[in-house]
């Protein structure tokens, strides 16, 4: 009787640090929580209610994912990128999505076919919206994050998958969008459309072409857009 307590109380326990993780991410992702914002231990778990406990192992968990950044005698805050951090992302994302892509071809079911087009159609209706809003562009991003995260887990290759979840990080920030103007929007759209008709094409070379134009545009953008100050600045969304 007493394990069978024991191992509730750890099952809640994990299941409260795993919520507070998602919600402290979901904020990162959604831009509730800035570039070298603390996330403070105590109010957070006032806020979410929950014990200190959970919070803090879902911060530290946060550090090693590189979301979040200790700094010592202060705490946890948000990771800023450097125009060093977005090159490295864009080196290897351009060699390890394309790649996804091509294995999505091989292993894409009707179901998830069906769930990356909603998002593109998602997408492709707040693209449109004239003008295109700031709560708009936010959602764009939250809907580009997905719809990148299908992709790839389309490829059936779960390594391939860690690879790059560790690989984007923070790279598909939706706030970046803001930088993106309609001709630039409708590129992107335009790219998600084309690499979704090169996968039912079953096309693995058609598909990282496209997905590599893509990501190449979107980088050229954030050079363009970046080129005055090199000090900072974070990857666009691609």
């Amino acid at each position: 009787m007493a394990k069978a307590s024991s191992a509730a109380l750890d099952g809640a326990h994990r299941t409260a640090t795993a919520q507070v993780h998602a919600a402290i991410k979901q904020r990162i992702l959604e831009g509730t929580y800035r570039p070298h914002d603390y996330i403070r231990e105590t109010s957070m778990a006032r806020e979410l209610e929950v014990s200190r406990t959970p919070v803090r192992e879902a911060l530290r968990e946060l550090v090693s994912e590189g979301w979040l950044e200790a700094i010592p005698h202060h705490g946890a805050r948000v990771v800023a990128w450097t125009e060093r951090d977005a090159r490295e992302v864009f080196e290897l994302r351009l060699v390890l999505e394309p790649m996804a892509a091509g294995m999505a071809c091989q292993h894409m079911d009707a179901s998830r076919t069906a769930r990356l087009k909603s998002l593109a159609s998602r997408m492709e209706a707040l693209a449109d919206m004239q003008p295109v809003t700031a709560e708009a562009r936010n959602e764009i991003a939250v809907l580009n994050h997905e719809f990148h995260r299908e992709l790839v887990l389309a490829s059936d290759n779960q390594r391939l998958f860690t690879m790059l979840d560790m690989v984007v990080r923070t790279s598909v920030i939706r706030r970046n969008f803001n930088t993106y103007d309609h001709r630039a929007l409708q590129r992107s759209m335009n790219h998600h459309r084309e690499i979704l008709q090169a996968i039912e094409a079953r096309s693995p070379a058609w598909a990282e072409s496209v997905m590599r134009a893509h990501l190449l545009s979107a980088r050229e953008l954030h050079q363009s857009l970046n080129e005055p100050d090199r000090a900072g600045g974070e990857a666009p969304p691609g």
